[in-house]
């Protein structure tokens, strides 16, 4: 079974607040390799900066 992730799946939104939140502990590199999520989360976060 394959699965891609978009950047609207929710997953990728709630890593994506884990890593842009200032008051978070969490960064680019605590996100889990699973399927494509880490690409899609640096995609979006790069994206936003």
């Amino acid at each position: 079974m394959i699965v891609i992730l978009t950047r609207n799946s929710g997953l990728v939104k709630v890593w994506v607040s884990l890593v842009l939140n200032p008051n978070s502990n969490y960064e680019l590199e605590d996100v889990p390799a699973l399927f494509n999520l880490r690409e899609v989360v640096i995609e979006v976060v790069n994206d936003t900066n």
